[in-house]
């Protein structure tokens, strides 16, 4: 068994997996758009360029995403995706990345589990808890 994170970006979708790549070194596995959907009656009006399904990898991890409705007000709450890394400074700097155009919910600092932990929403309003192995 298997669980993964599908995220939606309503309308961002791409914005939203070219910031993972700049600021995680995420990289594409697979797009397919809503006009490639062998049903039309799926695809929301005015949204054929918009991503039906996505997924990327980020280290071993994949994270399926999609346009779904395209409204353009991304919601996520009650959930985070944990980044751990191997070291302080890959922390520190992976945070300050995911950071950039979001908020910060709990500044980076020494925790009794790890030596840098910091909780924040990135632009898009996805929760993000980054630690360094201790």
């Amino acid at each position: 068994m298997k669980v993964e994170a599908y995220l939606f970006f309503d309308g961002r979708c791409d914005e939203a997996i070219d910031f993972y790549k700049a600021a995680i070194g995420a990289h594409s596995v697979y797009i397919m758009r809503f006009k490639e959907s062998p049903e039309p009656a799926m695809v929301p009006p005015g949204a054929g360029d918009k991503v039906m399904h996505a997924s990327f990898q980020v280290g071993q991890t994949t994270i399926m995403a999609s346009d779904g409705q395209c409204g353009g007000q991304p919601q996520f709450q009650g959930s985070a995706l944990a980044l751990t890394v191997a070291d302080e400074a890959e922390a520190q700097r992976l945070f300050a990345a995911l950071g950039d155009g979001g908020q910060v919910q709990m500044p980076m600092a020494r925790t009794f589990f790890s030596p840098a932990f910091g909780m924040v929403a990135d632009r898009f309003g996805v929760s993000w808890m980054v630690l360094s192995d201790p």
